[in-house]
């Protein structure tokens, strides 16, 4: 068995942004303490380990950071994984054993809650889900355990939205969605259970609305980084696949005969087929892409707008407004990607392509 009180006080201290002085105000202690515990030097009595739980809103096991040094729980943890790859019931019964030995640990109360969830999900079984959301409540508790950078209090939350809405508490799951729903993140199943569950279109279309945005946004920066990757490994014919691929989808989010965003992102992705065609020997095709490239360029740089507007498909996007960090004209984002792509006699090409305009 070890402690980790010191390390987790000055954690938990530091994520609220309070000194030690502000701390040793709030406890009724000196700053002098509030450093001996921090440093390992002393441990506070028993009743401020439960006001400092308290306030930093966290189990007392969580704070002091208890971890029992046992090889036991590893294997708990397979077996019952076992009996759920199998999908054999008995996965339900070793879970609670599990849990009676190790309450507070965050992997196995967070897997266990995982293994109800599945099991009470087909065929429906509303104790198991109900026991699964105790288990994901007490998982968030036991979160400053947590050692797994894709699981945090977000996706915990989306889960529990989950179970209420197979529960049939669709009002409840999608509230716990929409307090929780921290950059958007929530966006795309809020939207998709107001229509489906509460026949409510008007409110889901903005929440849509959001989701259809953030993820072409991030379709693009995805494929751009793709791109890249594959140049650094010399798979020009996935590049070119890939940027066909997205170029006919944004051809197809275009609204209208209108200037807008869609033609500088238009532009940039034909740059970098351009340069894939030329790395595979597809000099025929590489002039025509880079002229096509130069004129949506300069008919976005004519009347830059970088506004939204002009997608198909968001009707609420008037306000939204895009940030391409590749260039401020569209001319000099092509520019920078031709070389970071390091073709030089594509950028001479460029160059005298826009001298001709």
């Amino acid at each position: 068995m070890r402690l980790e009180l010191a390390e987790n006080i000055r954690m938990n201290r530091k994520q609220r942004k309070l000194t030690q002085e502000q701390l040793a105000e709030i406890l009724g202690v000196t700053t002098g303490a509030v450093y001996k515990w921090e440093s390992g030097l002393s441990v506070p009595e028993l009743d401020l380990i439960v006001e400092m739980a308290d306030f930093f809103d966290c189990s007392i096991d969580a704070l002091l950071g208890f971890r029992m040094d046992d090889s036991r729980l590893p294997a708990a943890i397979r077996r019952i994984r076992s009996f759920v790859r199998n999908r054999d019931p008995q996965a339900v019964t070793e879970a609670e054993k599990a849990l009676q030995k190790y309450p507070n640990s965050f992997e196995l109360v967070y897997f266990c809650a995982m293994t109800f969830f599945a099991f009470g999900s087909t065929p429906l079984d509303a104790n198991l889900l109900r026991r699964s959301l105790e288990l994901m409540e007490r998982s968030i508790d036991l979160l400053p355990q947590n050692k797994d950078p894709e699981i945090g209090e977000s996706t915990i939350i989306g889960e529990m939205a989950e179970v209420f809405l197979l529960l049939g508490e669709k009002e409840k799951g999608i509230d716990l969605l929409k307090q929780h729903n921290t950059g958007g993140i929530f966006n795309e199943s809020i939207g998709i259970n107001l229509i489906i569950n509460l026949d409510r279109p008007e409110e889901a279309e903005h929440y849509l609305n959001s989701a259809m945005l953030k993820s072409t946004c991030s379709l693009i920066d995805t494929v751009c980084g793709m791109v890249y990757v594959f140049f650094a490994h010399k798979d020009y014919s996935s590049a070119e696949d890939i940027l066909m691929w997205v170029i006919g989808l944004i051809k197809g989010l275009k609204k209208d005969a209108a200037s807008g965003l869609t033609d500088k992102v238009f532009a940039e992705f034909l740059a970098m087929l351009a340069c894939a065609l030329k790395k595979e020997g597809k000099n025929d095709a590489v002039l025509p892409h880079l002229h096509e490239a130069s004129e949506k360029a300069a008919r976005f740089d004519a009347s830059p707008d970088y506004s939204i507007g002009t997608i198909r498909f968001v009707s609420d996007a008037d306000e939204a407004i895009a940030i391409d960090l590749l260039g401020v004209t569209a001319d000099d984002a092509i520019l920078n990607i031709l070389n970071r792509l390091g073709d030089e006699e594509l950028i001479d090409e460029w160059r005298d392509i826009c001298d001709e305009r």
